[in-house]
């Protein structure tokens, strides 16, 4: 672009031309963009002067010796104060006026406001356009009597008289006092008129009227400097100060102008880092983005900058955007900017000028350690030491005479970790004292004879806690009851040994493997942003989301890393764990979702509760959904369509197995010879399996179906039968010579059949002799070879042995009646064949036309149907099918047949869920209109789902892998319900609260005295029950294995927070 492109556009031009004059002058419009009767410009140029009018009189009654100089000054504030809400008054009663005020539309966008039709100077129309009024009735009232108390104080301030005094200068009077007027009518109209769009803007959208308040704000610190001087004696630096600062007074309107003065809100915010920085030792952006990130500031009020109603993790993002630059800003300030400031700071002290001792060496190396280890402490440190020494005047002072720097800031560091060790350990102790009477589960009839002696003995109780606090030693509330005693001082993670070695494993172990890495990222974010508010070795945090408890220990942390230890708490809620679970979601709910009607700065209602909700993390993890399934699983017109379905599935399954295991074969040759090689080893092996007699635990029944509790959970450790375990049987020549023997004949050892038999095992051998004889010694003879009309119809050919279930020829011919030859030719037509170097183009027609191949299918889906559902054309029950589903139907011909080929039983198995699923999905989402969409389906469950048990090892695996979705069938025998359980894998928000880090220390100490020395291991012990306020079940939970049981514990992750 060249050098002569314009920096605003034309019409852009025109905006900014018509907006700034209004700017500098506060409010008033007099480039409005179309042609306005005179009297628009004549009335506000008299509303801008009336402050000055006003307060005038009372100047000129102060000059003329009528009044003194504050019965002026009340009385033309009083006057302005009336004027203000006659005006606000008058824009009331027009608003309520129903005369109709057209308003047309002009060609610029950018124009501040629409064409008005005025009728009149003092019409409804002319009103609202001059003073467009206040939101709020309480702003009516407020600004107004804000605008007398200005106009009073202004015209105190700008006496001729009080400027003689300061100037001596009847020039400098004369341009104090008319331009001091013209700043003063700028603030009174911007406050009370119509308050101009500030070129210094924080915040989008003005929705308190904040802004209105700026320019008067400002206004008021002069005349409080000019106040003090008056009321000061012998004060010559405030003299100074307000001569220069009358003089500054008139160049007001251009500093707004200019946006050099930051609006309120941005002032409050820099001014609260700057205590922050420069009087609580915290860097410029860290402490105070500290609590600007978190939920509660200080934990006791809702911080009104923190995102409302937070849960969905689009919205959390959108609303925290803001809050997340200022949290890089802090991050860069804290990991670079502070530490060089303080090296440099602490560089240019006095005492290593000097001749070094080990007190300067051990001080000064210890601080140069903690500004990178610890930075956020050693501004706090480096800031106490650097007042303190301001303060003390005295050089004979013990402070200043026996100690050098590094020693001050190493006792001021101990001082404050010692504090804050005991205001943590008096609200732990105060929370236990409380609670003992006013839950009334913990109220115990000693519960008044001990909160007594506490009160009584109150400064004994102090002294144990700051004895507590100065030994950094846990104070051990006696099985967690009012009566405390001093600990043993041991390390912040309170166990012995390494962390993350041991953990209570099983089936729910997986789900936080899973998330750990994601909540960790989420972690490294959170920790430098601040949201979790000082980080310290030993502070504990604990994550919710649904039926989740993440328990997370800080353990080391030092420049731009932190070191933390994950653990999950068990998901088989008890009834202690449920009743803490609950109070932790009513906390988080109160704090993240229930904030969008609360008032600005709402107390934390759960004030007091160990747990402090910090901020919520979008971590990558499964939600877990579960519905019953009545009116589904138990319609009769779902299930009459559950075996045509099945028989589509297992169609699609079978083509799509065949089709894969092709891609490993050359050329059609390859396919024929590998059939024909293996076929007799099949036959054998078949012929074996099917000879075997079945022992007890390898059949199905009815016994086996159920194993279910009441105590067990309808998801969990699903019934088992023999398919579930039965396995592969292994090459011809690890399988022992078979021995086929005769009814009532004796069994001998030497036959490799147990000597000792139970009646049932000899029914089903009796069951096993009815089947077809097998000649001892003697092998099958093979089934003649299918010639296929198509040469490439042996690539999808599926083995011989899988069609040979013993149905009868009718049923053969029925299946063929019922064969969807429609769509299995379109599972046909979509295969590419890609992996073949040459084939021909009608390769989809060829197969299609080839009966053989037809007839291979008919025969195998005919054998999976009879194995699940038998010969009967009967609607399967809902038993029937959660049995199917579950691989618990009961023993038959077919389904030992169906089992001797495992991998056959895994596809008919597979395809059966997936027909549930589809049941499911229909009677949920509509019916299937045509073959693609059903394609669609089949191929979602088989690359984005795992559709099978809780209790299968693949359901573990396929969440580790992170499956888009899971799902899994269940039954509630006493309910006589049947569940669907759906785990979805998305990002969602998980909620984080900050622990009371005593509170925690101390019920361990408590659990390890009790387990350890008193042997108290009673499951059903005090110490262990629920208490909504100091979450003891879950804190006990949490505790390192074998006095605590976390279902998973991390080994020590290390986080980048830079």
């Amino acid at each position: 672009m060249g050098p002569d492109v314009p920096l605003l556009n034309d019409y852009k031009q025109e905006f900014f031309l018509k907006r700034f004059p209004q700017t500098v002058l506060g409010g008033p419009r007099f480039k409005l963009g179309y042609c306005a009767p005179p009297y628009i410009y004549v009335n506000q140029i008299i509303l801008f002067l009336i402050p000055w009018v006003l307060g005038g009189v009372g100047t000129l009654l102060y000059q003329l010796g009528i009044m003194k100089d504050y019965y002026t000054a009340a009385l033309s504030g009083g006057l302005m104060f009336v004027t203000a809400l006659i005006l606000q008054m008058t824009n009331l009663y027009a608003k309520q006026k129903t005369v109709t005020v057209e308003r047309m539309q002009i060609q610029n966008t950018l124009t501040d406001e629409d064409e008005f039709e005025f009728s009149s100077c003092i019409g409804s129309e002319t009103v609202k356009f001059i003073i467009p009024g206040k939101k709020y009735i309480i702003n009516t009232i407020f600004h107004s009597l804000l605008a007398g108390v200005l106009c009073g104080l202004g015209t105190w301030y700008l006496l001729p008289n009080r400027i003689t005094l300061l100037y001596s200068n009847i020039g400098g009077t004369v341009m104090i006092f008319v331009f001091g007027w013209l700043t003063i009518c700028i603030g009174e109209y911007s406050l009370i008129i119509n308050t101009a769009t500030e070129t210094a803007t924080f915040q989008a959208l003005d929705t308190y009227e904040i802004t209105a308040l700026m320019r008067p704000f400002y206004i008021f610190v002069f005349i409080a400097v000019d106040l003090a001087h008056r009321f000061a004696v012998n004060a010559p630096i405030l003299e100074q100060t307000n001569q220069i600062l009358h003089i500054v007074f008139l160049f007001l309107p251009f500093l707004w102008a200019m946006g050099i003065l930051p609006p309120l809100d941005a002032l409050f915010l820099w001014g609260m880092e700057q205590l922050l920085a420069f009087g609580l030792g915290g860097s410029p952006m860290s402490s105070n983005t500290k609590e600007i990130q978190r939920v509660y500031l200080f934990g006791v009020f809702r911080n009104p900058c923190y995102p409302k109603d937070v849960r969905t993790v689009t919205v959390f993002m959108e609303k925290q955007r803001r809050l997340m630059k200022v949290g890089v800003v802090r991050r860069i300030l804290l990991t670079l900017v502070s530490p060089f400031a303080m090296i440099a700071f602490l560089a240019l002290d006095r005492s290593l000028q000097n001749l070094h001792s080990v007190s300067v060496c051990i001080g000064f190396t210890r601080i140069f350690r903690m500004v990178w280890q610890n930075t956020e402490n050693a501004l706090m440190d480096i800031v106490v030491v650097s007042v303190a020494q301001m303060l003390v005047f005295n050089p004979d002072l013990w402070w200043n005479r026996s100690l050098d720097t590094g020693i001050r800031l190493l006792l001021v560091g101990i001082l404050r970790d010692r504090l804050l060790q005991f205001v943590s350990k008096l609200q732990f102790a105060i929370a236990i004292l409380l609670t003992s009477w006013t839950e009334k589960k913990q109220r115990r009839k000693s519960a008044a004879t001990l909160i007594t002696l506490n009160v009584v003995f109150f400064p004994i109780l102090l002294t144990f806690i700051a004895i507590s606090a100065l030994l950094s030693s846990p104070l051990l509330p006696l099985f967690t009851l009012p009566v405390f005693l001093i600990g043993f001082p041991r390390p912040v993670r309170s166990w012995p040994g390494p962390v993350g070695t041991t953990a209570c494993v099983c089936s729910d172990t997986v789900y936080y493997q899973q998330m750990v890495p994601s909540l960790a990222v989420a972690l490294q974010s959170a920790l430098a942003a601040g949201s979790l508010g000082l980080s310290l070795p030993g502070s504990h945090y604990l994550c919710r989301f649904q039926d989740r408890l993440m328990w997370i220990l800080v353990l080391e942390k030092g420049f731009t890393y932190c070191g933390v230890n994950i653990k999950g708490l068990e998901l088989q809620e008890t009834s202690c764990h449920a009743a803490e679970a609950h109070r932790v979601d009513e906390i988080f709910e109160m704090a993240f979702e229930h904030q969008e009607h609360t008032k600005i700065l709402s107390p934390n209602h759960h004030f007091g509760h160990i747990l402090t909700p910090c901020t919520v993390l979008p971590v990558r993890l499964y939600s877990d959904a579960r519905n019953v399934l009545s009116g589904i699983i138990d319609s009769h017109e779902n299930l009459k369509h559950l075996k045509d379905d099945f028989i589509k599935v297992l169609v699609w399954m079978l083509v799509q197995y065949c089709y894969k295991k092709s891609k490993t074969w050359e050329s059609p040759g390859s396919a024929n010879k590998s059939n024909k090689g293996s076929f007799s080893e099949n036959q054998r092996k078949a012929a074996v399996e099917r000879s075997r007699p079945l022992r007890e635990e390898d059949s199905f029944s009815v016994d086996t179906i159920e194993d279910w509790t009441d105590d067990s959970d309808i998801f969990d450790l699903e019934p088992s039968g023999r398919m579930k375990d039965r396995k592969e049987p292994g090459p011809l020549g690890d399988i022992p010579k078979v021995h086929v023997s005769i009814p009532g004949s004796v069994e001998t050892q030497g036959q490799g059949i147990p000597q000792e038999m139970s009646p049932e095992d000899k029914l089903y051998r009796a069951v096993v002799l009815g089947l077809p004889a097998v000649d001892k010694g003697k092998q099958r003879e093979a089934l003649p070879r299918v010639e296929f009309s198509c040469s490439y119809s042996e690539l999808l050919s599926i083995p011989e042995e899988w069609r040979t279930a013993p149905v009868p020829p009718s049923k053969v011919n029925e299946m063929r009646q019922r064969f969807p030859e429609e769509w299995y030719h379109f599972i046909l037509s979509q295969l590419d064949f890609f992996h073949l170097k040459e084939k021909p183009y009608n390769l989809p027609e060829a197969l299609m036309k080839d009966k053989a191949l037809k007839d291979l299918y008919i025969h195998g889906v005919l054998s999976c149907c009879f194995g699940l559902f038998g010969l009967d054309n009967t609607v399967p029950a809902p038993s029937h099918v959660f049995r199917a589903y579950t691989g618990g139907i009961p023993w038959s011909v077919g389904l030992d047949w169906l089992t001797g080929k495992p991998e056959l039983f895994q596809l008919a198995l597979k395809a059966f869920r997936y027909t549930f699923k589809l049941m499911v999905d229909k009677a949920s989402l509509g019916p299937i209109e045509n073959f693609k969409e059903l394609v669609n389906y089949l191929e979602e469950y088989e690359n984005d789902w795992y559709i099978g048990l809780v209790s299968d090892l693949e359901w573990q695996q396929a969440v580790l892998k992170e499956k888009p979705y899971l799902f899994s069938l269940g039954h509630d025998p006493n309910m006589g319900i049947y569940t669907g359980r759906v785990l979805t894998l998305q990002e969602l928000l998980v909620q984080v609260g900050k622990l009371n880090d005593e509170a925690v220390r101390g019920q361990w100490a408590n659990l390890s005295w009790e387990l350890l020395y008193a042997t108290n291991d009673d499951e059903e012990r005090y110490s262990i029950q629920a208490h909504p306020v100091l979450l003891r079940n879950l804190t006990v939970q949490a505790a390192d294995p074998p006095l605590g049981y976390p279902v998973y514990s991390s080994e020590l992750l290390h986080l980048p927070l830079f």
